[in-house]
């Protein structure tokens, strides 16, 4: 059993609190509710994974949870305040007001050490984030991210859209989860409202959802050899990564596979029966390029023992996805909570337990070789048939939780509806969990390590502000 997320309402001027829990493979998905109290005990110290989900609930929703371990502000910073909680009772809205003033979080004094405020605008084109080192020569002692500081009150902007027309808004959450995130989001009020997708269009589904997965494992390839200076190795993933969106153009005349997924299947059909002879050449290169990736001793060498997580950590913490799996976690939504039309489809789901860099990786590089043998099964079971269900938005309230296995781990999105436009949307993002996990393989490594072992976690900042 382990809790998935916690999130905050407001029914009939009610504060509602739900924690969303896991308890087994192919077992439902169990709700627990408190109602009527926005003060609460905090459950973070026996239940590490929602000490974020406290957090993020006092600074947007005005709860206080008694007793929490780190009562630190998490979404709105230090120094800033709104004039009323975004996703308070009363739904306020204005401008945020303050100044900046450093995070609290641990003193760490003694000879030669020193302190790096790294951030928010960091290098390149990486997303904003603000980094606090202490360190002494290159060892990190602590390590401090700072987060959300592009918060888009995305949960808000749901707030009033009509339901079946706020698929948009899901997919731009995260630019590189446009799929996960709709189709997370499709599957919530159709379980609302009752809806049955066609056969084929939960096969199109599965194939848009593995184009995706595809492409962000590609890229995360790139990315990873760039940090140990394969310049070679680096742009062979990235040409990779565009060989997949130039596909996915192809196929859907979107290279990030937007505008196509619909409450109740898909917006057109989309001709996919051919995909596997289309993906041949990508899989014979993809599969040579990795092979060679893990002959690179240099490569290797900087992979192996950094960044280590445990099970422990993993599961305490609330670690998901490759992350998740590398760190021996064997979890996997698509098989555990099966979705679209992957209980008809077979796959493996790689499992390792190192839980350094090196097995992330290795997750990473058999879950793109899965994709790629999904896609090819998935296409060759589609049949002739309808792509959308036809139905009528019903009258009064509903609610519904849908889910997806992102490249990045999982995510959930919570909805409630009523008389068909949205009064509470809640996303829980893959990333919001991984980077709180991620610091507690920071500390103790070093300097010259820390980029590698950021790259090998995969994170978005976009898909964890929100």
């Amino acid at each position: 059993m382990r809790f998935q997320m916690a999130w905050h309402d407001w029914e009939e001027g009610q504060c509602v609190v739900r924690y969303l829990v896991s308890q087994g493979n192919r077992v439902p998905f169990l709700l627990l509710e408190v109602r009527g109290e926005e003060t609460l005990p905090s459950l973070a110290a026996i239940v590490p994974l929602l000490g974020w989900y406290e957090r993020e609930m006092r600074d947007l929703g005005g709860l206080t949870f008694t007793g929490h371990p780190e009562p630190f502000p998490l979404v709105i910073h230090e120094g800033f305040s709104l004039p009323l909680p975004p996703l308070g009772r009363e739904g306020g809205k204005g401008r945020l007001s303050g100044e900046y003033m450093p995070p609290t979080m641990p003193e760490v004094q003694g000879d030669q050490v020193q302190n790096l405020y790294w951030g928010p605008i960091r290098a390149d084109v990486v997303e904003t984030g603000e980094f606090h080192y202490s360190y002494i020569g290159e060892a990190i002692l602590h390590y401090h991210p700072r987060l959300f500081f592009k918060h888009r009150g995305l949960e808000a902007r749901f707030v009033g859209q009509q339901a079946d027309a706020a698929v948009f808004l899901a997919e731009r959450v995260s630019g590189v989860g446009s799929v996960c995130h709709a189709l997370a989001y499709c599957q919530a009020v159709e379980t609302a409202w009752g809806i049955e997708v066609p056969a084929r269009a939960q096969l199109l589904r599965v194939i848009l959802a593995e184009l995706e997965r595809l492409y962000n494992h590609f890229h995360y390839f790139g990315l990873l050899a760039k940090t140990t200076t394969l310049k070679v190795g680096s742009a062979t993933g990235f040409l990779l990564e565009e060989r997949v969106k130039q596909l996915a153009a192809q196929l859907t005349g979107s290279r990030f596979l937007r505008s196509l997924l619909s409450v109740g299947g898909l917006r057109r059909d989309l001709q996919a029966e051919h995909l596997a002879s289309a993906l041949e050449n990508i899989s014979d290169e993809g599969d040579a390029y990795l092979t060679r990736l893990h002959q690179t001793a240099s490569h290797l060498d900087r992979l192996m023992g950094t960044g280590i997580l445990s099970k422990e950590v993993a599961f305490d913490q609330g670690a998901t996805g490759p992350v998740a799996r590398a760190s021996g976690l064997d979890r996997d939504l698509r098989r555990d909570h099966p979705y679209a039309a992957y209980p008809h489809l077979r796959f493996d789901v790689p499992v390792r337990a190192k839980g350094d860099a090196m097995a992330r990786s290795e997750v990473r590089a058999e879950s793109l070789r899965e994709a790629i043998a999904l896609l090819m099964q998935a296409s060759g079971h589609l049949k002739a048939g309808p792509v959308r269900a036809e139905y009528i938005v019903p009258r009064g309230q509903q609610k519904g939780l849908g889910w997806t296995e992102s490249p990045r781990g999982s995510l959930y999105y919570a909805v409630r509806i009523r008389d068909g436009r949205l009064e509470r949307v809640k996303i829980k993002s893959p990333s919001f969990s991984n980077w709180r996990v991620f610091p507690l393989t920071a500390h103790g490594t070093n300097m010259m390590d820390y980029a590698i072992n950021e790259a090998s976690f995969g994170l978005t900042i976009a898909g964890c502000d929100r």
